[in-house]
């Protein structure tokens, strides 16, 4: 499985704002993005005026860094978003915020989207009572999501993260009982759900060119 291993604090340097990719630390003073708010690197404070093209190279940046996903995956989810009827950029986010690790994150069980992926991967989650191991499954309306049975380790490490992320709004698009370590689908996720500013119509404009 294909994922960035590099430094994480530095993707949100980048782009200028919390992706919320370290969990819990994102919260705190010790934020890098609190610290030093500008771009890493020799050059990061020298002000640097972006072309059209680098905007909205910018804007794909961040959602895909904010998802975990990288390019070539990334632009799958693109070509499948244009198949489907509707705005493409609004059936982009909503597949991105159907993934599994997400809703795992949305839900409180992870506290953040890497560890919502890493708890996939070790086989600790079920969907309608079968386990699932692959993080970009896409959920529908009706799946209810919760621990896997025989996984003590992964369900108290759940519970820790619900009492961790209590102060976290809730996603309105899931129904989560923090008692039975178990979430249900409502409706489908829409981009005021994701709570974070995102144009992606930019994200349209470049692949467009």
């Amino acid at each position: 499985m294909a994922r960035y291993t590099g430094p994480a604090c530095r993707l949100c340097r980048r782009e200028g704002m919390k992706l919320f990719i370290k969990g819990t630390k994102c919260f705190t003073p010790k934020c890098p993005v609190e610290k030093r708010a500008f771009p890493p690197g020799q050059h990061g404070q020298l002000r640097v005026k972006l072309s059209d093209y680098g905007i909205q190279l910018r804007e794909k940046q961040k959602v895909k860094r904010i998802y975990g996903v990288l390019e070539r995956q990334f632009s799958r989810y693109f070509g499948l978003a244009q198949k489907e009827k509707g705005v493409t950029g609004q059936q982009l986010l909503e597949m991105l915020e159907s993934r599994l690790d997400n809703v795992m994150y949305r839900m409180g069980f992870a506290t953040s989207r890497d560890e919502g992926r890493l708890l996939v991967r070790h086989r600790a989650v079920t969907v309608n009572g079968k386990r699932v191991d692959i993080p970009s499954y896409t959920v529908k309306v009706g799946d209810v999501i919760s621990a896997a049975p025989k996984r003590e380790g992964q369900a108290a490490r759940m519970k820790d993260n619900l009492e961790r992320t209590k102060d976290r709004p809730p996603a309105a698009w899931i129904q989560v009982d923090a008692a039975q370590l178990k979430g249900v689908i409502t409706r489908l996720p829409q981009k005021d759900d994701i709570g974070m500013a995102i144009q992606e119509q930019l994200i349209v404009e470049l692949y467009s060119k």
